[in-house]
């Protein structure tokens, strides 16, 4: 049998059935192959319906596009669980949505899409940037209006219970007595200052926290490079631009410009989608231009008619073009229309539009003075552009076949210039690169002496560099460091100075002494604050928030005490508390509270009922490491 089978593949038929498996490898690839006889399960279900690995993949990029800045770190399996979570609780969503027949209009939708700032120029909806910023996103513009639709049917069904709750005045003033209330108290800061001059620190006490605190005096291991840099900007200074040039492309762009026109035009869109085909879309546009041929207004019309419901608000205005702002087919009939002409029904993405020049006016084109040096950088940067391609070509090869900097020095008239030392945590500047300093400390460079590769530090920038010296990681000598320790030794004995003080006057006042002279003698005062608002500004928010801490006075000052940030010993004394109320609210403050009210009763609703629909659903996942979301 085998025999038979080797014998056979010698034959033509043989040969020409493997050159066609061959093909179809080479054209579609070998995943898009076998994909067509294995079908990868989904990697979750929800009654019944399944989300795909590609969705899951999908939803994982956008969560990561959400948290944005350094995503290395994070765990990915608890990402995709996240994503998943996600994808399910939309999944869920929107079956119910379905199921209850929410639906959101073409109109709506479009007015979204019309009135978004990402899709518009100088606040006027720009057809072509729509587009172009839908295919960036990886959407054509049906699947965007669906993908929109659905994400405004989540929303519809989440307002109605984010939405739906109220709040009595009951609820309010209980509110308002906690949020709303103020507290009296006054308070004595003992502050860090020069308690403990008098006392000497010893050079004992420098050499054992030296020793306990090794690494707070290591040195990292460093690094001194030598570096060459290829900048567009230097190499802009070598190019002149000849005046005759100059004059030539102002000649070449006057050649192009003439005749050129800005149009103004008002339009009536008959959008063609689920509701209308494209041959009703024409009848209905036909009709339209009957009556607009029989005497009827264009702006009436388009308010009656358009499905551009935003610029039908402006009688069919929709803006200005230099020739390329609307949709090519509409461009072609403005070119040969009359202002004030009407057009034949035209056809585009969007629909059938019925479109109206408004007004032509022809441009000037600008006089030399005015775009020489316009056309004098443009000229320079295309020949900058060139030559710092060709340079960079050369940088990369000389990096790697010469042993040192001199020779790409003389042959592309670089510069050798030396970084300062550099710590493997990075430097500043060029140094503070990460790709810079991955380079500099990479094995190639610094154990084996080697040209780093070129770096590209952006689109106009290129540098290559060797280490010059190499300096290991270190502890400081006590000598460099020993006025630094006894810094930190003199704060320390301040705090303790300043807690043992604090410690004092509190027990003195708990047991009912005479804290006045204490105080005199230390030069402390009582700061009277009388009544304050939890968020009042007039007073440290580490003293405020540790009055607000503090339970009710019962008989007499309630005391606490609390060290702050910078050391500051504080002795507290709450004299009283007043409960807020409504009526001492402002209209602004009531407003927030009850909007904030509303907000957290309608998002534990809307929890509530997403966890009663997930314990109703029937879920089931194959997510590794994930028994359940």
């Amino acid at each position: 049998m085998l025999q038979d089978i080797r014998d056979n593949s010698q034959g033509v038929v043989a040969k020409v059935i493997i050159g066609l498996i061959i093909a179809m490898f080479a054209l579609f690839g070998v995943e898009s192959i076998l994909g067509g006889f294995i079908k990868t399960p989904p990697i979750a279900e929800v009654n019944g319906e399944d989300i795909s690995e590609a969705q899951l993949q999908a939803g994982t990029q956008n969560l990561l596009n959400s948290i944005g800045g350094n995503i290395g770190s994070l765990d990915q399996n608890l990402l995709q669980q996240i994503a998943l979570n996600q994808i399910i609780e939309e999944t869920i969503l929107r079956q119910l949505a379905h199921d209850e027949t929410m639906l959101i209009s073409s109109d709506r939708i479009d007015r979204t899409i019309i009135e978004s700032p990402q899709f518009q120029i100088n606040g006027v909806f720009d057809p072509d940037l729509a587009i172009r910023t839908m295919a960036s996103q990886g959407y054509s513009v049906p699947i965007y209006r669906e993908s929109l639709r659905q994400q405004m049917e989540l929303s519809q069904v989440a307002s109605a219970y984010t939405r739906s709750n109220f709040v009595t005045d009951s609820e309010l003033q209980r509110i308002a007595e906690l949020t709303a209330q103020s507290r009296e108290l006054r308070y004595i800061s003992i502050t860090l200052g020069t308690r403990t001059l008098g006392t000497p620190i010893s050079d004992a006490d420098i050499q054992t926290y030296y020793n306990d605190h090794q690494a707070d005096f290591t040195v990292e291991e460093s690094v001194v490079a030598k570096y060459v840099l290829l900048d567009q900007a230097v190499l802009a200074e070598e190019i002149d631009v000849d005046a005759a040039a100059i004059e030539a492309q102002y000649e070449v762009e006057r050649a192009a410009f003439e005749g050129s026109a800005e149009k103004r035009a008002s339009h009536i869109l008959f959008e063609v989608g689920s509701d209308l085909t494209e041959a009703q879309a024409m009848a209905a546009a036909t009709a339209a231009r009957e009556r607009l041929d029989n005497g009827e207004d264009f702006g009436a019309l388009a308010l009656e008619l358009s499905s551009d419901v935003v610029s039908a608000e402006e009688g069919g205005d929709i803006g200005y073009s230099d020739g390329s702002a609307f949709p090519q087919p509409i461009e072609d009939a403005l070119e040969i229309m009359s202002v004030g002409e009407i057009s034949q029904p035209i056809v585009t993405e969007f629909g059938v539009h019925l479109v109206k020049l408004t007004e032509a006016a022809e441009a000037e084109f600008q006089s030399l003075a005015e775009v020489s040096e316009r056309i004098e950088r443009d000229l320079k940067r295309s020949q900058v552009e060139l030559l710092y391609s060709e340079r960079l070509a050369d940088l990369s090869n000389l990096a790697f076949e010469t042993g040192d900097l001199q020779k790409i020095s003389e042959q592309l008239n670089l510069v050798i210039l030396e970084s300062p030392q550099v710590p493997r945590s990075g430097g500043s500047g060029l140094f503070a690169n990460s790709e810079v300093l991955a380079a500099a400390f990479s094995d190639e460079v610094l154990l084996e002496g080697n040209n780093s590769d070129v770096i590209e530090l952006g689109a106009s920038q290129a540098m290559v560099l060797r280490v010059e010296q190499f300096n290991p990681a270190s502890i400081s000598p006590l000598e460099e460091v020993q006025p630094e320790i006894a810094v930190l030794l003199r704060t320390q004995m301040e705090r303790d100075a300043v807690q043992a003080l604090g410690v004092q006057i509190l027990t003195a006042s708990e047991a009912g002494d005479d804290i006045q002279p204490l105080l005199d003698a230390n030069e402390l005062t009582w700061v009277e604050t009388g009544a304050v608002r939890r968020n009042a500004n007039t007073v440290n928010r580490e003293i405020i928030e540790k009055a607000f801490s503090m339970p009710t006075p019962q008989a007499g000052p309630e005391l606490d005490s609390i060290t702050l940030g910078n050391g500051t010993f504080v002795l507290i004394a709450l004299e009283r508390v007043i409960p807020g109320s409504i009526e001492a609210l402002s209209d602004a403050e009531r407003t927030n509270l009850t909007q904030s009210m509303l907000a957290d009763l309608g998002n534990s609703d809307f929890d509530a009922f997403l966890n009663n629909l997930r314990n109703k659903a029937d879920i089931t996942t194959r997510l590794s490491a994930t028994e359940e979301i």
